[in-house]
């Protein structure tokens, strides 16, 4: 079974979908050409980028009419959130146990 973070990591790699996913954060659901407008790519390559970001939780998709509407879902990032802080926990008790160390060499 595969990590459900490996997918969010993967999706966020690229600098494309990034911005893809902040500019839906910031503005809130769009449409696939207001999200093209923005972006730096073609259209079908913005869509194929919001299928990963879906894919992976990170946004949801509604048709309305022809044109279809993405809202991004920020809690699909707890995952990472979690991680990111038991990897900060972890280093803190590296750094802490270095600082120890380098107490008990000055005495």
């Amino acid at each position: 079974m595969t990590d459900p973070r490996d997918a969010l990591f993967k999706s966020l790699s690229d600098p494309t979908r990034r911005a893809l996913f902040e500019q839906l954060c910031r503005g809130g659901e769009q449409t696939v050409g207001e999200l093209t407008a923005h972006a730096k790519v073609s259209q079908p390559a913005v869509s194929k980028h919001l299928g990963v970001l879906k894919q992976a939780g990170l946004v949801r998709d509604r048709r309305e009419g022809r044109e279809t509407h993405y809202r991004p879902q920020p809690d699909a990032l707890s995952p990472l959130l979690d991680w990111t802080s038991e990897m900060a926990a972890f280093w803190e008790r590296r750094f802490d146990d270095l600082e120890d160390l380098l107490k008990r060499m000055d005495q």
